[in-house]
């Protein structure tokens, strides 16, 4: 059986550039109440460029949460009230220098349910033109081409961690495979 929550207490414990952290308490149906912790995060876009020989278009760059660098395809934070069909074509063409004649949604993605508001929405980024990269001040990528049935392969065996990047990979390699 689902119980239903409502909120009946918000704290702010911290407000941040890119996350808010708060410690809410929650009343249950059954009339008891129950903590609950949440970042809040304004949400974020990731695209799949895909070229005309199935490649794609992935960045890697030095992750400070894992103290590594990580392959990943295009993304970025939305501003508040941004919209995220913009937000991912600026990205494309930020990370990449990249724009393109097709920009398919495929949906959006909710990276960790449990604490976490993020929504990351996905979009594949066909009809490829390239242009120069303009990354964001302090942002330093590398910027790959790798196979789409590579990439996929990396993802199954786990060669490539990060959540958005495995369902987005996952999804473009479905739509292009006709599953």
């Amino acid at each position: 059986m689902v119980v239903k929550e409502k909120t009946v207490e918000k704290q702010v414990v911290f407000e941040g550039r890119i996350v808010t952290v708060r410690k809410d308490k929650a009343l249950l149906e059954t009339g008891e109440e129950a903590p609950r912790e949440l970042v809040i995060h304004s949400g974020g876009v990731c695209v799949v460029p895909l070229t005309d020989k199935n490649e794609i278009i992935m960045v890697r760059q030095f992750r400070y949460a894992f103290m590594e660098p990580l392959l990943e395809v295009p993304a970025g934070k939305l501003e508040p009230g941004e919209d995220h069909r913009d937000a991912g074509l600026r990205e494309l063409s930020e990370e990449t220098g990249a724009s393109c004649s097709s920009f398919e949604y495929l949906g959006v993605c909710y990276p960790s349910v449990a604490y976490l508001t993020e929504k990351i929405h996905m979009y594949l980024a066909r009809g490829l033109d390239f242009g120069s990269a303009h990354t964001d001040e302090g942002e330093y990528l590398d910027v790959e081409r790798i196979p789409l049935d590579e990439a996929y392969r990396m993802v199954m065996d786990g060669e490539i961690p990060d959540a958005k990047t495995q369902i987005a990979v996952l999804k473009t390699y479905a739509v292009v495979k006709g599953k």
